[in-house]
């Protein structure tokens, strides 16, 4: 069993032990890892990401220091770190440690900055915390609530950073499981430890944690909630605190101002001039699409009228060397509706090959395996139904052949 320093001080940085243990390099992370006596290093767990930092020989501690990239939890309850070395310590070694400063306080900002968060939910609405997840550039509460409102999300958030400027103390306490069962826990643990480590935030939360945490909410700096969306166990609340907070609120800041210099407005007016330009794209779209479809049907009757008929019917063979599919497609259709008994082979070449086989209703041939035959010769894949059929292939080589062979079996 590891002695963990930080159960007791979170604002321990620095710390000596000793190696118990090396294992060689983990095919997880391809580091050594090394485990001691007593750390002051967070492994991920609880929801919290771990520590970094580095460790050394405490007899040569400036010109051998160890980056320790990794720290995770091993079942019997040790701590294993992993460490960026081509050869680590032996066991028995003594080490010194020194924690990455701003990460840990980061995390103890982020975590004690979801307690109060969860318990605001609690205490306005009624709604438990069911998971956490601390990331890198942001944290999520879970929250089992069939529905959640902006204005909920808005009014937990202003408690919540009423108890952040309140600066209430935030202590570590050590309880048995029988003496938690009369506390009030926000939420009461599940696991068989005799003894309980709770961080009690002064008259407004009471929570079971072994997380790093604030002495007073004011560490936390601020909490701003994020983004909302539905999850499979109820509603998840994205959210960062103390200085993330401030460089997030620095990039969207900096984020609409550049977009409100591109719109010759204030920042305030940038969601009125999206609506606005979303406006005149739609408008611009339909405008196009209108044009298209009037190209296509000119083009389709031109085409119609250039073709002469064989055995009652009208086959139009044409490749585009700058159309898209979409116009392919359209054209097709038009030729094939104009006028009873048209077949129509087209293909594209502003890519790779594209290919639509059409033929108006009524007509006794199968486009879709016609299509298939013709694809397989250029190396490409397709299919349809039998009046109208697409597809694709990598090369463009050969796609004139293609189709009139494919014409010459049609006019038979």
């Amino acid at each position: 069993m590891t002695e963990r320093l930080y159960y007791h001080d979170p604002f321990l940085y620095e710390f000596d032990g000793e190696i118990t243990e090396v294992v060689p390099a983990a095919e997880i992370n391809g580091r050594h890892g090394v485990f001691l006596d007593r750390t002051a290093f967070y492994p991920t767990s609880g929801g919290q990401i771990h520590d970094t930092g580095w460790i050394s020989p405490a007899a040569n501690t400036a010109s051998s220091k160890l980056r320790v990239a990794e720290v995770a939890e091993v079942e019997d309850g040790r701590v294993v770190h992993y460490i960026e070395a081509d050869k680590p310590p032996e066991r028995g070694t003594r080490i010194r440690g020194w924690i990455e400063p701003a990460r840990r306080r980061d995390h103890m900002q982020q975590h004690s900055g979801q307690h109060v968060l969860s318990a605001a939910f609690v205490r306005l609405f009624n709604v438990p915390t069911v998971s956490f997840h601390m990331g890198e550039d942001y944290c999520s509460i879970d929250l089992d609530a069939p529905s959640l409102s902006s204005e909920q999300v808005e009014q937990a958030e202003l408690l919540a950073n009423q108890i952040v400027q309140e600066n209430r103390p935030v202590e570590i306490k050590f309880v048995s499981q029988e003496e938690a069962q009369g506390l009030g826990l926000r939420k009461v643990p599940r696991g068989d430890k005799e003894e309980l480590r709770l961080i009690d935030i002064q008259d407004f939360d009471l929570s079971a944690c072994g997380g790093t945490h604030v002495r007073g909410t004011g560490q936390i700096g601020c909490i701003l909630l994020r983004k909302t969306e539905k999850v499979r166990q109820g509603w998840r609340v994205e959210f960062v605190c103390g200085q993330r907070a401030v460089t997030t609120a620095r990039r969207d800041y900096a984020t609409l101002a550049e977009a409100a210099g591109l719109f010759s407005a204030h920042i305030w007016d940038v969601p009125q001039q999206v609506r606005k330009s979303l406006d005149e794209t739609r408008s611009v779209r339909k405008s196009g699409e209108h044009l298209l479809e009037e190209l296509a049907e000119l083009r389709a009757a031109k085409l119609l009228a250039d073709t002469a008929p064989t055995n009652g019917r009208k086959v139009v063979v044409r490749v585009e060397s700058e159309r898209e599919l979409g116009f392919i497609r359209l054209l097709a259709q038009k030729l094939t509706r104009l006028e009873g008994n048209v077949i129509a082979l087209l293909g594209a070449t502003s890519g790779p090959a594209l290919l639509v086989f059409a033929q108006s209703k009524g007509l006794p041939f199968d486009m879709g395996a016609l299509l298939k035959e013709a694809l397989a010769k250029l190396g490409g894949r397709g299919g349809g139904s039998k009046d109208m059929a697409q597809g694709g292939a990598p090369r463009t080589e050969g796609l004139e052949a293609v189709l009139a062979e494919a014409a010459v079996r049609l006019r038979e």
